[in-house]
């Protein structure tokens, strides 16, 4: 045991020092959402402390990756009219598919200074599905190993590049039906050698292993659930390494080689988009659809084989350490940081858990300006940041009481639905107009 739990601490300090120059996933290391960059600035706007901005043309969601001096990310340009996104929450339903030429792009882009390093056409028709009004077709995050960038489009397909520009593979897909033909949102995971991909929609839902190399498949394993948002987590924990792929219908967590090792059914919201992650043997999961009653956290230990489900008027079992029932947000993800479970809530209100027992320490207190918030927080050196749809940062000291520090404002045009990313000394914020760079300048002498 004390050698696992030795093993688990080394694998905690590695992600952390990777975290210091790269962020190379969506939520960066370890799917957390954290990093202790002292050097980061927590007060900007549209001109302080921005080192740079960089206009990017079309529309997408993809969370920016950093490996080294180059960030990664996606866009796709609608040559037709393009329909202007509709901020907060509401309520809609079917999506037409549009009719007009959409261009789908990969960029790679100095981290320095801002510059367009390369960028590449990968497709250009159009579309065989809808998207949800809010969304894009460029909503997956890419991923990298520092040898080749993983760019996917889960309607088109996956492509893989060299750092320097160089298309090494690409795998295409079939465009499949999604739930009120919203489109697709999951992005890539690496571990090892293998790409992994989970692809929920109404027709044949699926998790496939790939190689990174070479984009073959290895294994593809059918799940029998409806469309899910979801990004799937690699989850290495002291009893093995396991692939978790929350869902509506179905939640469950598969060996290296797709084999089912347990799962639940139900127990979810009726729309599951928020990622896994854990902190050695603790795993967090969480759905919390607004229009659902249920809108559980759960926390997971490992070990577990065959149906863990819990029944609802339970809060734990064997291997479901607690679940809170109704405290999950909708589109963010929680964040694990010094201790404390942080819940953001779609609607503008912050939370603060003990991540060993579920219970609140401070609960839905609301942050000041009634927006709504679709990116997932994130920490950095003792602070909670929460960024809304208007392009508005409201900095929270972490611990047990719920303290406004700051808040930061970009431009009108600005509008915020894309998770941020840190790596050495800066902070990058995706808006729907431009890339901002924020980093502390530097004072003469330095």
């Amino acid at each position: 045991m004390k050698l696992k739990l030795t093993l688990l601490a080394l694998l905690t300090l590695a992600i952390s020092s990777s975290a210091e120059s790269n962020w190379p996933q969506f939520r960066g290391p370890g799917a957390r959402g954290v990093a202790e960059l002292t050097n980061v600035p927590d007060q900007w706007s549209a001109t302080k402390n921005v080192a740079w901005k960089t206009d990017l043309p079309g529309r997408g969601w993809s969370s920016p990756i950093v490996w080294g001096d180059q960030i990664f990310l996606t866009t796709v340009i609608n040559k037709g009219d393009l329909e202007p996104p509709k901020k907060g929450l509401y309520f809609g339903g079917n999506r037409e598919t549009p009719d007009s030429d959409h261009a789908y792009w990969v960029y790679c882009v100095s981290l320095k200074n801002g510059k367009t390093l390369w960028k590449e056409r990968i497709h250009s028709g159009i579309p065989k599905t809808g998207i949800h009004l809010k969304s894009s077709y460029g909503a997956e995050t890419a991923v990298t190993d520092g040898e080749l960038v993983y760019f996917y489009f889960g309607d088109l397909g996956i492509f893989a590049y060299t750092l320097d520009g160089k298309a090494v593979w690409s795998k295409k897909q079939r465009a499949r039906k999604t739930r009120y033909n919203w489109g697709t949102a999951s992005s890539p995971v690496l571990h090892k050698d293998r790409l992994y991909l989970v692809n929920d929609n109404e027709e044949d839902s699926y998790l496939v292993s790939l190689d990174k190399k070479n984009g073959k498949q290895l294994w593809r394993t059918e799940r029998k659930e409806g469309s899910n948002w979801s990004t799937p987590y690699i989850w290495q924990n002291s009893e093995r390494t396991e692939i978790v792929v929350p869902g509506t219908g179905l939640t469950a967590s598969y060996d290296l080689e797709g084999k089912m090792l347990w799962h639940w059914k139900g127990g979810m919201s009726s729309i599951t988009i928020a990622t896994p992650y854990a902190e050695g043997d603790r795993l967090f999961i969480t759905s919390g659809y607004v229009g659902s009653r249920l809108k559980p956290i759960y926390s997971v230990r490992p070990g577990a084989k065959g149906d863990i489900s819990i029944h609802r008027s339970e809060t734990s079992n064997k291997f479901i350490t607690w679940c809170n029932w109704n405290s999950a947000p909708y589109n963010p993800s929680t964040l694990l940081y010094r201790d404390r479970l942080y819940v953001l809530l779609d609607r503008g209100m912050l939370s603060a858990l003990d991540p060993k027992t579920g219970k609140p320490i401070y609960d839905r207190e609301r942050i000041p300006e009634r927006r709504a918030y679709t990116t997932s927080p994130w920490a950095n050196d003792g602070k909670i940041f929460c960024l809304n749809e208007d392009g508005v940062t409201f900095v929270f000291g972490a611990g047990d009481k719920f303290e406004l520090l700051h808040r930061n404002r970009l431009a009108e045009d600005d509008m915020c639905m894309s998770t941020p990313a840190l790596a050495g000394d800066s902070l990058l914020i995706r808006s729907a107009a431009r890339l901002y760079c924020i980093r502390s300048k530097k004072q003469k002498g330095d």
